[in-house]
């Protein structure tokens, strides 16, 4: 029995090992990984796949209902009362006059039948095959449109956690360096060369910087499963990026990307509004087909049989054959007006559609402009943010020497602290709207 207990224990201790490092699996992605990884694992992505698989089976569906169609029917009857009939009396031998009743057929019928039918025309099926197609295209640009705010919701949300990255880099810097002045400011307080105000003025400034440390930190687990959820993955699974911020801000700079030319047949949301006018095209020509005629044709071949008891299982039993062969031919006459309204509503609903399509184009045109206006203004204000930041080091540090020295006051090293502190954020604000700013021209170019 030992070594059966030994080898449980070993499989038990293997099967806790492998589920540990199963659930303490790290992730670690580059920007571009991340999206690769989002476009295969998240959930709309996941879905907008589905949506393409459901689109093809819906057009098998359109197109098999022109295909020949074979049912079968078996049916079968108890008259608990059959009908009686009657009948002269003299052709029993009966009295003149007199009528006799009798009852006709049996008490069991059993029947089995098999139909095949075949269209030969119908005009709202031939521009319904017409219109799979179309259908088609619509789900292909909806799954590519899925991708686009994939792509663009995954690139913001990991310049986010970048960003929270940073900044709780910064404000630990931060605060270490408050925690020294304020030492420093305490001791000479404490030994009568100093002012209370002096430290109550640190203190402020260090309350502040610590309760956006902690906010910080928050930020940054909140950003991180965001990231996670766009990704597809558990929003706890640890996750590692790759880049820095300022560097992924440097390598998103490229004003060559201001003259690329907009290619309209490109852009996913024109693509859009065409399928759309595609749709409503084949929604009138459906329209006006249901005024054609309809023809169809059928062949059976069936069988009876009849009992006076449920015995239609014996061998011996008897059946009777059946087949027919016959057209259906349905001619459109009269409406009151019904399909001529149908087919003028479909036709107001194409001249929508196109002004719909006019409109997209115009709005497209106005998107890449001003997206482009915003790529231009993030990378000059990210230029400006630079330049502020070395000033404002260089203003604090100067007032840091001048506090030390005596010659600058509390409150004016909090002014240059706290002119500091927003010049760091401003300047981590404007490398994360550098990279979202390029990603929206880049989507509107489909680039």
């Amino acid at each position: 029995m030992r070594p059966y207990y030994l080898t449980l224990l070993s499989l038990f201790t293997f099967a806790v090992s492998f589920s540990q490092d199963t659930l303490q699996k790290t992730y670690s992605f580059t920007l571009v990984e991340s999206i690769a990884f989002a476009l295969e694992n998240n959930y709309s992505a996941i879905n907008a796949d589905r949506d393409i698989i459901d689109a093809q089976k819906q057009k098998w569906e359109v197109i098999a209902t022109g295909l020949p169609q074979i049912t079968g029917d078996i049916g079968y009857q108890n008259q608990l009362k059959q009908p009686v009939s009657l009948i002269p009396a003299e052709f029993a031998g009966g009295e003149p006059g007199t009528f006799v009743p009798i009852v006709f057929g049996q008490q069991h019928q059993a029947t089995a039948t098999a139909t095949l039918r075949q269209k030969i025309f119908d005009g709202t099926y031939i521009v319904g095959v017409q219109a799979t197609k179309a259908f088609l295209s619509y789900s292909a640009n909806n799954k590519e449109k899925t991708q686009l705010d994939i792509r663009k919701s995954v690139t913001e949300a990991y310049g986010n956690v970048l960003l929270a990255q940073e900044s709780v880099r910064i404000f630990e810097k931060n605060l270490e360096t408050l925690d020294k002045n304020l030492y420093e400011t305490r001791k000479i307080f404490e030994n009568g060369l100093g002012d209370e105000e002096s430290v109550d003025q640190l203190q402020i400034t260090k309350s502040s910087v610590e309760n956006q440390l902690k906010n910080a930190v928050r930020l940054q687990d909140i950003t991180l499963q965001m990231l996670n959820l766009m990704m597809g993955i558990a929003i706890d699974a640890p996750t590692k990026l790759e880049e820095n911020l300022d560097a992924l801000a440097q390598k998103k700079i490229d004003l060559g990307l201001m003259e690329t030319e907009l290619n309209m047949e490109n852009n996913v949301d024109y693509k859009l509004a065409l399928n759309l006018n595609e749709q409503r095209f084949y929604e009138w020509k459906q329209a006006k087909s249901r005024a054609l005629p309809t023809l169809n044709a059928f062949v059976n071949y069936g069988s009876s049989a009849f009992a006076d008891n449920f015995n239609f299982f014996n061998s011996d039993q008897k059946w009777f054959d059946s087949s027919v062969l016959g057209f259906d031919l349905s001619i459109p006459i009269f409406s009151s007006m019904s399909r001529s309204a149908s087919t003028a509503r479909a036709k107001i609903a194409l001249e929508k559609a196109k002004t719909q399509l006019t409109e997209a184009e115009e709005q497209i045109r106005l998107q890449l402009d001003q997206s482009r206006s915003q790529y231009i203004l993030a990378i000059e204000e990210y230029e400006t943010a630079k330049q502020n930041l070395k000033l404002a080091e260089r203003i604090e540090n100067k007032n840091q020497i001048k506090y030390t020295e005596g010659l600058a006051t509390s409150f004016e090293l909090r002014q240059a602290q706290t002119q500091l502190y927003d010049a760091q954020q401003g300047y981590l604000q404007s490398m994360v709207e550098v990279i979202n700013k390029k990603t929206s021209l880049e989507i509107v170019l489909n680039d």
